[in-house]
């Protein structure tokens, strides 16, 4: 429809030459529209992390600890940003379930309001198909982000200009496992005397190249 007023335009040839490349691409961007989400590899990370429901484990040998039930869990294509989500995701590491859905009630935010959601699934998942007996007993092992698709919108400017605007979606993924949190999910920085320690360490370890 665009194309049908180009005649009648009788401003500078660089600026028309600049307004018809902008309108031209305009118009054939949603031809390409599908071959620039690259869903393939997306949607192969997303089953992959489902399949490992489905993993089947040894029998344990007699007095061997009993092996923890755990429960992998998504929600795909989400209309948020994954670099906001992320911030999210990182703050329930580690917690129990019940912690994490009590910190994410607090959050005035979309991301917590989803992450909060899935949780929910997958601890009521855990339940049902993977033998978890109290729905409180579980911690978040993993909690991440992966890129999902990106939307390519136009945004009109002054003096008939155009810029592009990216509509970004995400996935949440976690997993929850059975048993108490441990008390440090990332690792502990040293002490004073714990570097002192490791320092010298270091210094004791050292060897003088081509001596005995």
């Amino acid at each position: 429809m665009a194309l049908r007023f180009l005649p009648n335009f009788t401003a500078s040839r660089s600026i028309f030459s600049t307004f018809l490349s902008r309108i031209a691409s305009c118009e054939f961007a949603h031809k390409n529209q599908q071959s620039s989400f690259h869903t393939s590899a997306v949607n192969n990370k997303v089953e992959g992390w489902y399949d490992q429901n489905e993993w089947v484990y040894p029998p344990q040998k007699p007095g061997e600890p009993r092996r923890p039930a755990w429960v992998n869990h998504c929600r795909e294509n989400i209309k948020y940003s994954p670099k906001t989500m992320w911030y999210i995701a990182c703050l329930v590491r580690g917690m129990s379930v019940d912690e994490a859905i009590k910190q994410l009630s607090f959050i005035p935010k979309k991301g917590a309001v989803i992450a909060k959601e899935v949780i929910e699934e997958a601890q009521e998942l855990a339940v049902k198909e993977h033998n978890v007996e109290y729905k409180s007993n579980l911690w978040v092992a993993q909690s991440f982000v992966g890129k999902s698709i990106i939307v390519k919108g136009l945004r009109k400017h002054a003096r008939m200009r155009f810029g592009v605007v990216h509509y970004r979606y995400c996935h949440y993924f976690v997993r929850l496992v059975e048993g108490p949190p441990p008390k440090h999910y990332y690792k502990p920085e040293l002490t004073g005397n714990e570097k002192l320690e490791e320092y010298f360490a270091e210094l004791r370890s050292r060897r003088i190249h081509r001596t005995l």
